[in-house]
């Protein structure tokens, strides 16, 4: 886990420094992010909640590096007890940090794809740290407002937690 927060952060900051001199200015995005599991989740979750911060630098026409932090909560139906679902035994539900970095291209002036990958920190004690991967879309509508939906797994020994997440952000 330290490693690939370190890697992240060596990234950004290389990133960072080599394209300084860029003319479209690097932005922050805060963003709320409503979703659906899928999978075997969504055997004892039937939605997700959370919110984001995201900090876009560009790093060629066209294209994006992206850095984000947050949080997903998973609301449970019930108590549970299903191991190979990948959650811990609970009777509320279990919150998680995704830490991602990722590449953001314009296919348009206004729609975009986006890939990103790193680390989903589980908040609850023996949850652990699972690799965390997230392709998806998006539609930016000015340069103030953005609204992308993505597939977003979170994998550790051989049990995948995934949703279909929307996030609906604010840039500054």
């Amino acid at each position: 886990m330290k490693k690939i927060l370190l890697t992240l952060a060596i990234s950004a900051g290389v990133i960072s420094s080599c394209f300084a001199q860029k003319s479209t200015p690097a932005k922050f995005s805060i963003g709320i992010e409503p979703g659906m599991p899928v999978g075997s989740a969504r055997d004892v979750s039937t939605f997700t909640i959370g919110g984001s911060l995201k900090y876009d630098l560009p790093v060629a026409s066209k294209t994006w590096f992206t850095v984000a932090a947050g949080y997903t909560y998973f609301p449970y139906k019930n108590d549970i007890t299903v191991a190979n679902v990948g959650f811990i035994e609970t009777n509320s539900g279990e919150g998680f940090v995704p830490l991602k970095a990722g590449i953001k291209y314009f296919i348009s002036s206004i729609f975009y794809a986006e890939g990103q990958v790193g680390a989903a920190i589980s908040t609850s004690s023996g949850g652990g740290t699972r690799f965390a991967y997230a392709p998806g879309i998006g539609y930016q509508f000015d340069t103030r407002a953005d609204l992308g939906i993505r597939y977003e797994g979170w994998s550790k020994n051989n049990t995948t937690i995934s949703q279909v997440a929307m996030r609906l952000a604010y840039s500054f």
